[in-house]
């Protein structure tokens, strides 16, 4: 083989080395590689194994926050921001610390319609935070975080849109209020809670004087539902044993007019009775008067003693 054939092959396989080296490009997972083509875009190279041509083409680097990487990365970044001075709308100036999550959706986009994403989006957060703070009294702003990251989240996802950025989401880590402010809050909380702890305490007390009240009268209700009942047991005593003594008597009176029938007693015997009934209720106060119920009762008792006097008359006077 001849010297210059010797000499071809071997620029040839250098040659080959070097295109080998620089025309195959390996793309690693979540990245990409963009592409141009005597200078213009031409496309974009995924994960995996790529070729180009030396010499031809060429891999755009990306710039973001001050790095320069050939590989753009598609997953969700972060960016930290130093705290901030915002002027709120009560004129309060307060430090605040923000970070921001977001993703590239275009490369390409991110690639060619912006010079260092990275800055970019801090100096865009930082100058719509003011903005929002701005609009908010310093009240509003230590109790309506969620609104601020929300509306923050949205005019930045607005604003980078054209970049090829999605911003996923906008977090406010610390709110730091002037010192004084600090000390006023403090002070006011600390007010607010010892109102509280002595509305507790008069609620405490409260509560419990209704239910001492509430027992004391329960008690009450309870005592003279006692002593009712113990009244009506009473007089629910005493009517029984009236009605068991008005028993017995009509029980005794049945007996006697019974026994008063049986025996059939003579006009005699009765009026002998009726004068020693009148002997007995003449022994009580003199002044009592007894009018009989039935007259003729009386007439025919009257009678019957007028008859027993006649026959002892006689029966003395025939003895003479």
């Amino acid at each position: 083989m001849e010297q210059g054939s010797i000499v071809l092959i071997i620029v040839l396989i250098i040659l080959a080395f070097v295109i080998g080296k620089k025309g195959i490009k390996i793309v690693r997972q979540a990245s990409v590689l963009i592409i141009e083509r005597m200078g213009k875009f031409n496309r974009i190279a995924q994960s995996g194994v790529n070729f180009i041509w030396p010499f031809i083409d060429r891999v755009r680097p990306m710039i973001s926050g001050g790095i320069t990487d050939n590989f753009v990365d598609l997953r969700e970044r972060v960016i930290d921001f130093e705290p901030q001075p915002v002027i709120t709308k009560d004129n309060v100036t307060m430090s605040v610390d923000t970070v921001v999550y977001y993703q590239i959706t275009d490369p390409q986009r991110a690639i060619y319609e912006i010079v260092n994403l990275g800055f970019a989006i801090e100096q865009l957060t930082i100058t719509t935070l003011r903005n929002v703070m701005g609009e908010l009294a310093l009240d509003e702003t230590l109790v309506s975080r969620e609104t601020v990251n929300n509306k923050l989240q949205s005019v930045l996802d607005e604003a980078t849109d054209k970049w090829g950025v999605k911003i996923n989401r906008v977090e406010l880590k610390n709110i730091e209020p002037p010192a004084e402010i600090q000390d006023a809050m403090a002070k006011q909380m600390k007010a607010e809670r010892e109102r509280r702890a002595t509305v507790t305490e008069a609620e405490g007390l409260k509560a419990a004087a209704i239910l001492k009240a509430e027992g004391e009268r329960n008690a009450t209700i309870a005592e003279a539902e006692g002593t009712k009942k113990a009244a009506i047991l009473s007089a629910e005593g005493e009517a029984e044993a009236i009605l068991k003594v008005q028993r017995a008597e009509a029980e005794a009176i049945k007996l006697v007019y019974s026994a008063i029938h049986e025996g059939k007693p003579t006009n005699d015997l009765i009026a002998i009775k009726y004068m020693d009934a009148l002997k007995e209720m003449a022994r009580g106060d003199g002044n009592k008067v007894f009018i009989p119920y039935e007259a003729t009762g009386v007439l025919a008792s009257i009678a019957g003693i007028k008859e027993i006097l006649t026959e002892r008359k006689e029966s003395e006077s025939k003895k003479l």
